[in-house]
Parts: C-alpha cells; structure tokens; sequence
C-alpha cells in the first residue's frame, strides 16, 4: 500500500507515537492509542499491526538500550526467556496473517476494548521491592514469556503490562526491576513480529518511519519516569482513548445494521 503523507497528518501521527512511546514505557498499552489511530487514518487490519510494530520497535529498542546501559537487565541471564518470546511472537505473527481481513477488521475492535477493560480492572504491578519467587526462570521463559510473545505478534496492546505483571506475580521482581525486563522482552518480541510482517509485505513504510521518530521521543521520556504515579495517571487516559476509538470503528462496521 503506497501512501503519500500530509504535513497534518505525519504530524498527528508523530505525535501519537511519542505520546504512545510515553506511556508504554511507564505503563504499558502504547498501542491501544496506535493500532486504533492506524486503522482510522485508513490502513487494514494487517497493514496497521505491521506498521505499528515497525513504529514501536523504536520505543522498546531505546527503552530496552537505557535499561542495560543501566545495568538493570542482564541480557546473558535472559537469554531464555529472549529466544522464547521470539518463536512465541513469530508464531502469533504468522498466525494473524492467516486471518481473513475482513474478520479481522470485525475482531480488532473487541479486543480493544478487552484489553480496555483490563486495565479498568486490574491493579497491575504494584510490587515497591523484590517478592518471593514462584517459578524458576526457565519456567517462566517456556510460559509466560512464550505465551505473552505469541499474543504480541498476533494483536499487541497491553503486552508490556502482562510482561511486567508476570515478572511481579511469578518472580517476584520489584516495578523497576519488571519494567526494565519487560522492554527487553517486548523488543524482542517487536523484532520477531515486525521480522515476519516484512516478510509478509504488509508494512506501510513511510507511516511507521514517522512513528518511529516519534516513539524514540516518546520512550526516552519515559525510561526515565518509571514511577507507580505515572501509571495513576497515563491508565485512565489509556482506556479513554481505547474506548472513543474502540467505539469510531464499531460504529463503521455496525452503523449500516442500525439505519438498514
């Protein structure tokens, strides 16, 4: 799909980017504010998964990069639990490009609004300090890790909260400690699905560029306010967006039912 770009438009987009690259790296949910802008300025199902793991490759990789520069993340410990989220990704990525399109674009929005509902819901990763551990990393690695990158290369928003979620409850790390870890992991399982939507042709190039610049923004400023307050803050307006937009592209599939 070739699209040639507004000023207006790569700029809205750009800016949606840095906003979703903010708060994923805070709170995680990034792209139930990009998947839903994707799909309204007009792409496929398909197009808009691809492209948005194009664009948030940029916000994991430089959140991803800070926390090891940091020495929060150990990248020879996770090695496991790396390669596993990878297969778990390019399993789901495969899968999703197997769907029909049209089911997909009947689908996308329902999970939005699960996913929504989930963060209405949950109480996410409170943990201040390390907890007892519950599994052994390797565990982990062959569950969560792969169950969690499987979901990511199939739909994606709210993947870094079930990361960080899973490293508190199951290994006991603290916030700090769970976010760090949990850039590593969703870059990785970025990369993977980003790997296999290429090979499949369905990246709209010049949108995610543009993202890209704007989720490398976005992200920096957020490794850097890993902080309970920030999720206080950035969850409510999660759900907010993920609703209205959740709610514009369930008018466009179901309208015509009502004035038929």
């Amino acid at each position: 799909m070739d699209i040639v770009l507004s000023l207006d438009w790569a700029l809205l987009l750009f800016f949606v980017a840095l906003a979703a690259g903010f708060v994923d790296s805070i709170a995680g949910g990034g792209g139930l504010i990009t998947v839903p802008a994707l799909l309204a300025v007009g792409l496929s199902p398909a197009q808009a998964l691809a492209t948005n793991k194009l664009q948030s490759c940029g916000g994991s990789f430089t959140a991803s990069l800070y926390f090891v520069r940091r020495g929060l993340v150990s990248l020879k410990e996770m090695r496991f639990a790396i390669a596993m989220t990878f297969i778990g990704s390019a399993f789901g990525t495969i899968l999703v490009q197997s769907i029909d399109a049209s089911v997909m674009e009947k689908v996308i929005p329902f999970l939005i609004l699960g996913i929504a509902v989930y963060f209405i819901l949950s109480k996410g990763a409170s943990a201040a300090e390390d907890k007892q551990q519950k599994i052994s990393l390797v565990a982990f690695s062959c569950t969560a890790a792969m169950g969690i990158g499987f979901y990511d290369g199939f739909f994606g928003p709210g993947t870094g909260s079930f990361f960080a979620i899973a490293f508190v409850s199951l290994l006991g790390f603290s916030l700090t400690k769970a976010t760090a870890h949990t850039k590593v992991l969703n870059c990785t399982s970025n990369l993977a699905a980003l790997l296999f939507f290429v090979l499949g042709g369905h990246v709209v190039w010049v949108v995610g560029l543009v993202m890209m610049a704007g989720q490398f923004i976005g992200a920096r400023l957020g490794s850097r306010m890993v902080v309970s307050r920030g999720q206080q803050i950035i969850r409510p307006m999660i759900v907010l967006i993920a609703v209205t937009m959740s709610g514009k592209l369930l008018w466009e599939q179901y309208s015509h039912l009502l004035f038929s």
